[in-house]
């Protein structure tokens, strides 16, 4: 009986230490795996770090839009830009033009016939 009862004690410890153990392991792997450990933080940032980049680059482009915009305003129109507009829209060249035909190449879909 004194064995049983010693044998009893030492498994209800040992079954106590290893009930703990996985409790902690299961913490551990969920602060390095879970919706908000480790690898999910790391995730987060570089999505910050391109998103930030991304960023910056449309400034840039915004920055750059906003200029040629301002030059097209009728306060103060630039007429460079205002001759380069109109010349597109319409489709037209200044007799003093420069024009050079440029032809597809011989595989190219919708390639024009050379004379």
């Amino acid at each position: 009986m004194v064995t049983r009862k010693h044998l009893r004690s030492i498994l209800t410890g040992l079954a106590l230490y290893i009930m703990a153990g996985l409790l902690i392991g299961y913490f551990g792997v969920n602060a390095y795996s879970g919706n908000h450990g480790i690898k999910a933080k790391q995730d987060i940032d570089r999505q910050i770090a391109a998103l930030t980049a991304e960023l910056h680059g449309l400034q840039v482009e915004r920055a750059q839009w906003e200029r040629r915009i301002n030059l097209l305003r009728p306060d103060d129109i630039d007429p460079d830009m205002l001759d380069e507009r109109a010349r597109e829209l319409l489709d037209y060249a200044d007799p003093r033009d420069l024009v050079l035909p440029i032809t597809a190449s011989p595989g190219a879909p919708n390639a024009a016939p050379r004379p």
